[in-house]
């Protein structure tokens, strides 16, 4: 295979037509990624490369719930309980605490509810460092048969590694970000996947398919993960061809410098469920990119479209 023709996986000719058509329309945009939509219902999917384990950004904020609310669902955490977040020793980002100037004072269930709806790092790291860090995160990952998610380090880290080569400047901490992923070899530790929070999109369509299943964690936890997921209030990728009043998107995004993921499970009134991880990198200089946005929205349209029955 030439690393320009993409891995496909379909069950039929004309889904291969759809995956075909993403990788294609994330090419003219100017991205390239992976990506993989199946109907948990039915096991038809479709997608391309989707064993490559990427770099997640927010998209860890997903297993790192879990593993939290799981802990909640087994007595060992309350979700009642307080949690101070000061300011000087906070997680940096632009949402939630972590744009908060002064000491807060949130319960655990209510920085889950920030952690998912509004993408906070400050109170996801503060989450991960409550229910004992990223080994403890992993460990419960693998013991729930999850290896092909690893989580390694804290949301501050991908900013700290980011500054470590590029100082305050993140306009060159991106044009690192595509020369580096152009040649291979990552200036920026949590954009290598070998040292990142990573996961492949198989793998992250598999939680998904397992979380509303319930066929992982208990049932409690799910139930309250997938609650939280149709919470989330960014709709630009996922969701922007697809929302309406008869289809429920839940997702989760993740953004930096040249990553724009998302993952969710699509729901109309029918019935229908497809799993969807989109996971892209841009390789154009540019905070700002609606069509490469839209391009994942796009694809979700088009993925469940072909797999709805």
């Amino acid at each position: 295979m030439t690393p320009d023709r993409p891995a496909y996986v379909a069950a039929t000719a004309d889904q291969l037509a759809v995956a075909e058509s993403i990788a294609e329309q994330w090419q003219r945009v100017g991205a390239v990624g992976h990506f993989l939509a199946r109907n948990i219902d039915t096991g038809e999917e479709l997608g391309f490369d989707i064993d490559t384990p990427v770099p997640l950004a927010s998209v860890v904020k997903v297993p790192l719930a879990l593993v939290t609310l799981d802990r909640v669902a087994a007595g060992e955490l309350d979700a009642a309980m307080p949690v101070t977040i000061d300011p000087d020793g906070k997680s940096i980002g632009p949402t939630g605490v972590s744009a908060f100037r002064y000491p807060a004072t949130l319960a655990v269930g209510d920085l889950l509810y920030q952690m998912l709806t509004v993408s906070d790092n400050a109170g996801a790291d503060a989450l991960l460092d409550l229910v004992g860090g990223a080994d403890a995160v992993d460990e419960q990952l693998r013991a729930w048969g999850c290896p092909g998610i690893r989580v390694r380090h804290r949301l501050q880290r991908m900013y700290e590694c980011a500054a470590g080569v590029a100082g305050d400047d993140f306009g060159l901490a991106l044009e690192l970000a595509i020369r580096d992923d152009a040649a291979g070899q990552h200036s920026i530790e949590t954009l290598d996947p070998a040292y990142a929070n990573a996961a492949s999109a198989a793998a992250l369509v598999e939680l998904l398919e397992r979380v509303w299943l319930d066929r992982i964690s208990r049932p409690e936890a799910t139930a309250e993960l997938r609650r939280l997921m149709a919470l989330q209030v960014f709709t630009q990728r996922l969701s922007s061809d697809l929302r309406s009043d008869t289809v429920r998107v839940s997702g989760k995004t993740g953004t930096f410098l040249y990553l724009r993921h998302e993952i969710g499970v699509v729901i109309p009134e029918t019935g229908d469920r497809v799993a969807i991880a989109a996971l892209t990198r841009s390789h154009r200089r540019a905070n700002i990119a609606h069509d490469i946005d839209l391009a994942i929205g796009a694809a979700a349209r088009s993925a469940f479209e072909s797999l709805r029955r």
